[in-house]
């Protein structure tokens, strides 16, 4: 018997979009003065946090020059990895109307966040401001396999069931809101600030 010609795919793949701004010294420096400032008077809201902060959710109004320009970042990410979507299915990109909210987070030693999703929403992203003169390697992002039936009954010792995605200052990550990710315990010396955002397309879904 001969296979040599039998077609072989993967299938129901979930996007995963990672993106370095360069030059982002100068802009992580003020989003970092205006989190920790805003903070510092802010009590701020208990989500996925187990410890840390987490910032009202919104459009990052606190952080001015900033928030607008990280935010322009984000919906650039999201309108080029939409248009790879749809480019992977060979449709043309159509004009869409987006959403976006962001909330900004500051962990600090053992500060992590559970395991969760974010519904309602298209896309969900996290930036990384600062990572917190980690001691022994960032607190890792950890995403998961959405269908829980391939990760556990389907060669579960071969295909991959999960991605580790290392923080670093300047990194924005992208993927569908549906995969269930955590955050590792923080172990630094520092604050690890991160800037988390969903973005719904309007109408939705």
């Amino acid at each position: 018997m001969d296979f040599a010609e039998a077609r072989f795919a993967n299938i129901f793949a979930a996007p995963l979009v990672t993106h370095v701004i360069k030059d982002a010294t100068e802009l992580n420096a003020a989003l970092r003065q205006h989190i920790l400032t805003h903070q510092s008077h802010n009590p701020g809201v208990s989500k996925s946090n187990r410890g840390g902060w987490h910032s009202d959710v919104g459009e990052l109004e606190f952080c001015g020059d900033a928030g607008r320009l990280i935010i322009a970042h984000m919906l650039g990410l999201v309108e080029e990895a939409t248009r790879r979507v749809f480019a992977e299915f060979r449709m043309p990109a159509a004009p869409l109307t987006w959403k976006l909210y962001a909330w900004a987070n500051v962990n600090r030693a053992g500060d992590f966040n559970k395991v969760h999703v974010h519904p309602a929403s298209t896309w969900s992203g996290t930036y990384y401001v600062d990572n917190g003169e980690p001691t022994d390697g960032a607190a890792p992002l950890h995403l998961f396999d959405p269908c829980p039936a391939r990760a556990l009954t389907f060669m579960p010792k071969v295909v991959q069931d999960s991605v580790f995605v290392h923080p670093k200052p300047g990194l924005m990550v992208l993927f569908p809101s549906y995969v269930p990710h955590t955050v590792f315990p923080h172990e630094g010396t520092g604050a690890r600030i991160s800037i988390a955002f969903n973005v719904r397309r309007e109408p939705f879904p």
